[in-house]
């Protein structure tokens, strides 16, 4: 399967999943649970680079403050064992809804003082909103469970010789986008004007201590990340912390 195909059979499932859920509702789950997936795994590979095993791994929480502050002050952020996605597919038919509000709690109070300003709310929709997955937990438990289930399907391991999850989730951005009619433009960055900034940060931006850029299309900051890493590497993920950015919506534009 391409990334073509991976990406239309992702929506058509979302599509399906999302019931009588409004499509600019839906897109703050699977994208929320998308970007979250994406730090879970960056973290883990930070870990299996520092030459740490699996079981070492799965000891890894709140608990040890010395380590989360390294793992903090090198990726931004820390995410124990326990609430990793990757651990949220393991537990199956143990996992409740209650395991990502706790997850989400936890992030947001694990995030480096450098990176705040990147990172902070930056699950607020996703957590506020996880209550409309269902009219109780077992439903919300149920939904929550298929679309994670759903979603681990997307290579994230930088394995492959195409940017399998840029695609994936500017994709599935266009989609609902297109299906959000005249509310399109509160949430999606053309892929184009993306690029544009990405370049823009890397090259010409790189020596100044703050950094302010007008997204005209006032679409996700998360897109300029993604777009960090393909296009230009980690020169611009490194200035990242710097933006300052205006609250458009729970997911701010820089």
């Amino acid at each position: 399967m391409n990334k073509q195909q991976l990406a239309s059979t992702i929506w058509e499932s979302a599509n399906q999943m999302r019931s009588k859920i409004e499509a600019s509702e839906y897109k703050d789950f699977i994208l929320g649970f998308i970007f979250y997936k994406y730090l879970s795994e960056k973290e883990v590979r930070f870990f299996k680079s520092k030459s740490l095993s699996q079981e070492d791994i799965t000891k890894i929480n709140e608990d040890d403050e010395e380590y989360a502050e390294y793992v903090r002050n090198n990726i931004g952020y820390f995410i124990s064992y326990e609430h990793l996605f990757s651990t949220w597919v393991k537990k199956g038919g143990d996992f409740e809804i209650a395991n990502v509000r706790d997850a989400l709690s936890a992030f947001d109070r694990n995030i480096d003082s450098v990176y705040k300003k990147l990172f902070e709310n930056i699950f607020k929709t996703l957590s506020g909103g996880l209550s409309k997955l269902g009219e109780n937990a077992q439903k919300q438990t149920k939904a929550a469970r298929s679309l994670i289930n759903l979603i681990k399907r997307i290579p994230m391991d930088g394995s492959q010789d195409y940017d399998v999850l840029g695609f994936v989730y500017e994709y599935l951005i266009s989609m609902f986008a297109a299906n959000a009619g005249k509310k399109a433009g509160e949430f999606y960055t053309p892929h184009e004007v993306s690029v544009l900034m990405s370049e823009i940060i890397a090259e010409e931006l790189k020596g100044r201590e703050k950094i302010k850029i007008y997204d005209p299309t006032s679409g996700f900051r998360v897109i300029i990340v993604i777009e960090a890493n393909s296009y230009v590497n980690i020169r611009s993920s490194r200035l990242l912390p710097k933006f300052k950015t205006q609250k458009i919506n729970s997911w701010c534009a820089a």
